[in-house]
């Protein structure tokens, strides 16, 4: 059974293409250690909740917009496996003087069994 890693980013809304640029150079190293699909969505329509959202979740800031990833394993060992390996790999570290373009600090993450995946 596919395993899901998911992924709620604050990011400054003028790191946009830094975001875009950062998540296009790893998704071929998630896909080359075993991911099946690497999926970075920009927020364009998150509405506010009466206790919480995914804004509030990430503690975002007016000029940052909320950015919902996913990325798919076919199974959990090959996700603890590959995350292992991009952990040692040096291309997953920052270029000599870049910047992260989010906030680590407020990122959220977690690995997850999937209960049910319907495809048309």
């Amino acid at each position: 059974m596919a395993y899901m890693d998911g992924f709620v980013i604050p990011v400054p809304k003028g790191n946009k293409q830094a975001y875009i640029d950062i998540a296009a150079k790893m998704a071929p190293i998630f896909i080359e250690y075993g991911a099946t699909r690497v999926v970075e969505c920009w927020g364009d329509d998150i509405k506010l909740g009466k206790v919480n959202d995914f804004r509030t979740a990430v503690i975002a800031e007016e000029a940052e917009e909320v950015v919902f990833s996913w990325i798919e394993w076919p199974d959990k060992e090959t996700r603890d496996a590959g995350s292992a390996k991009m952990m040692a790999d040096e291309r997953m570290k920052p270029e000599e003087g870049q910047d992260m373009p989010f906030s680590g600090a407020r990122l959220i993450y977690g690995g997850f069994t999937v209960l049910v995946d319907e495809k048309a």
